[in-house]
């Protein structure tokens, strides 16, 4: 599996994913704000990931105050952590590891400022620690649902690189493919970057799976086909009633899957659960470059000069499309999804297993 970022020798190293996949190249960074500007054009991309790389970026921030006092330091981290805050806005791990590494500085306030920063780097290592282990433990949990001589849509790129290593989505295909089962994957190109093309294909191929590129407007023919037997995709943000935020055209593969009777799967670990917002309705949706949209690599034009563009990065997927919501804890039904992390819930009686039909 591929490592996508880490912390080596006192930089953030992370492998540069705009390059993929005729490079393979990797970037360290040795400033926290060099950090945002990879977050900003997507050197690193994908909720996981997004939030471990926030992580060191503040442990980063933090080795450049030099100040004596404990106060005065976590005065001067502040907009340190509101700059690294101000990447994108949809993910929302972004804004759960900026909060767990402020909240951990807070706490360890007694001691030394010296001793606070060599703790915040440990805590950020932690952090990509823990999302691997969720990672696993999502796979686990998923690959119950898959069965041999599955073929799988996804869309977008919800691998290792979208993660600090294994994957959401396709961490619960790899599973699958660990145990054994005898799979095949169809990956949307995802445009207008290209994830599923450049990354999700690439990744699929490094592990010896069997994989098909189609373009965005084709799954829904090979859905009429009979030729999809599920879709799983990953999220950047799920809301209090199961809603979820994704690479703009989930939702339309959603609805497709729908009309066909294909389940429709959401990996989703539970630092993208967000329980602050009622609904989907309420999450904020990144508008990007126009010049993702008119050209490819930002080099080749395909547009005409001067067109009007629209470039909503994500879209919103209801609750009412989605089969399962599959978590480090196990599978919920959408309308569950809250009750994850009420300290009095049993959630061995709100799990779903297979061969559950879906609400």
């Amino acid at each position: 599996m591929i490592p996508t970022v880490e912390w080596k020798d006192m930089k953030v190293r992370m492998i540069d994913q705009t390059l993929l996949p005729i490079e393979v190249i990797y970037r360290e960074y040795s400033d926290y704000r060099e950090v945002v500007s990879a977050i900003k054009n997507l050197v690193v991309r994908g909720a996981p990931a997004i939030g471990v790389t926030a992580a060191m970026a503040v442990a980063l921030g933090a080795q450049e105050i030099k100040v004596e006092s404990t106060g005065d330091f976590l005065r001067r981290l502040e907009p340190v952590c509101d700059e690294i805050a101000s990447a994108r806005p949809t993910a929302v791990n972004l804004f759960w590891a900026i909060q767990r590494m402020k909240s951990f500085a807070e706490r360890n306030r007694d001691l030394s400022v010296r001793e606070i920063k060599e703790a915040l780097i440990r805590e950020s290592v932690r952090i990509g620690e823990e999302d691997i282990a969720v990672n696993r433990a999502m796979g686990r949990y998923g690959a119950e649902f898959i069965h041999d001589n599955h073929t799988i849509l996804t869309h977008c790129n919800a691998g290792s690189l979208a993660t600090a290593c294994f994957g959401t989505a396709l961490g619960v295909i790899y599973t699958a493919h660990e145990q054994g089962k005898k799979i095949r994957v169809f990956a949307d190109e995802t445009r207008p970057v290209l994830q599923g093309a450049r990354l999700t294909a690439w990744e699929l191929m490094q592990e010896g799976i069997d994989v098909t590129l189609i373009t965005d407007n084709m799954a829904g023919h090979f859905m009429k086909q009979g030729m999809i037997d599920l879709v799983i995709v990953g999220t950047d943000r799920t809301v209090a009633n199961g809603d979820v935020a994704n690479k703009i055209g989930t939702y339309s593969v959603a609805v497709l899957a729908k009309e066909h009777g294909i389940p429709f799967y959401v990996a989703a670990p539970t630092s993208t659960i967000d329980l602050s917002m009622p609904s989907g309705e309420h999450i904020p949706i990144e508008e990007r470059d126009s010049r993702e949209v008119t050209h490819i690599f930002n080099k080749t034009q395909i547009a005409p000069e001067g067109v009007k563009v629209a470039n909503p990065a994500f879209d919103v997927t209801p609750a009412r499309y989605i089969t399962a919501i599959i978590t480090e804890k196990g599978a919920f039904y959408p309308g569950d999804i809250h009750k994850m992390k009420d300290p009095g819930a049993d959630l061995e009686k709100i799990r779903i297993h297979p061969g559950l039909k879906p609400q």
